[in-house]
């Protein structure tokens, strides 16, 4: 055969994907087009990794919540991870476990009041409502309000201050997480996957099927999902998606510029493991759509939505500067 030229390791060495060779026993390992030494240890689906010879040896998933994200001027990342915008001003189911089903009973729901949050006609949501069994929790205004229903049964709860965020942790596995603005972060134990509906889709592990209607429909269009979840029929329905910089193309160059961070070398061990380009364009949006005052608060908002996916993809990043946003991070498990 032709002799072709290369390199390769001597006899009993292995190519270390680095350029370097070493014994079958320090393989490092691959996750994300990151390279791992061995013994290093990843946390995957709620399961520790660890490196081991070039290969990952798991242990068995341990308690696991999904997290749905809703922030800034209208965007939410589902259970499942799906990305999507809707500005609608109306009161919208985010979550609930009660849908649709004659074997399931209603143990919670989070329910989100969205308003106009500039001149453009993007919506930011204002005031929550936690129904917690027989328990009301009414989040506005940074304040917190307990109504007693007279339906239900008795969920404990306990309520909790992190730093700028209010945290409402629940018997039944639910938890949220408020920053006292525009950011909530809902958890949920696995004993909902599947359980659940609204914005925040089904929690089944599958995104293709978030879009979920009231009715139980699969729909492909944001708008006729988003416009199913609505509390009173009396709101409107959303026709049309807004882009804000087209309406205020002064702010685009402003708002590029200040969002470039979220892809700059600042973030950028966390990029192989979250594609900053949604955040980033999110950033955009807000930023164009706070012309109201505040402009700065929606860029933060929209920089901390992305360092929250970076800690929860174990890419902890330290953004902030005493120029930039300079309040602490809230930093979960």
């Amino acid at each position: 055969a032709e002799c072709v030229s290369g390199c390769v390791c001597p006899q009993g060495l292995f190519d270390d994907g680095r350029g370097g060779c070493v014994q079958q026993k320090d393989c490092p390992c691959v996750h994300n087009k990151q390279w791992y030494s061995h013994g290093d240890e990843i946390t995957v689906d709620c399961k520790t990794c660890t490196c081991q010879s070039g290969s990952w040896s798991c242990t068995k998933a341990g308690v696991c919540f999904g997290t749905c994200t809703i922030y800034g001027s209208g965007h939410y990342i589902t259970f499942d991870g799906k990305f999507y915008d809707f500005d609608g001003s109306c009161e919208y189911v985010a979550t609930q476990d009660f849908c649709g089903d004659k074997n399931s009973s209603s143990s919670f729901s989070v329910i989100t009041e969205n308003v106009p949050c500039g001149t453009t006609g993007v919506t930011c949501s204002k005031a929550i409502k936690m129904f917690l069994g027989n328990t009301e929790l009414k989040l506005e205004n940074k304040d917190y309000k307990e109504i007693q229903r007279d339906v239900g049964n008795e969920v404990q709860y306990r309520k909790r201050t992190v730093g700028l965020y209010l945290v409402i942790e629940a018997s039944n596995g639910v938890m949220l997480i408020w920053d006292k603005k525009t950011t909530i972060f809902i958890k949920l134990t696995a004993d909902y996957r599947g359980k659940v509906c609204g914005l925040c889709g089904n929690f089944d592990g599958k995104s293709n099927n978030d879009f979920t209607t009231r009715s139980g429909l699969q729909e492909t269009s944001t708008l006729e999902f988003g416009n199913s979840w609505k509390q009173s029929y009396t709101c409107p329905d959303v026709t049309e998606e807004i882009l804000p910089c087209s309406v205020k193309p002064h702010r685009k160059s402003w708002a590029e510029k200040e969002c470039y961070l979220i892809r700059s070398p600042v973030f950028e061990i966390c990029h192989s493991k979250v594609d900053p380009t949604p955040f980033y364009e999110a950033c955009v949006h807000d930023a164009c759509s706070c012309d109201s005052g505040g402009d700065c608060e929606c860029f933060c908002s929209a920089v901390a939505a992305y360092a929250q996916e970076c800690i929860k993809a174990k890419a902890c990043v330290f953004w902030r500067t005493p120029d930039i946003c300079r309040e602490l991070t809230f930093k979960s498990n």
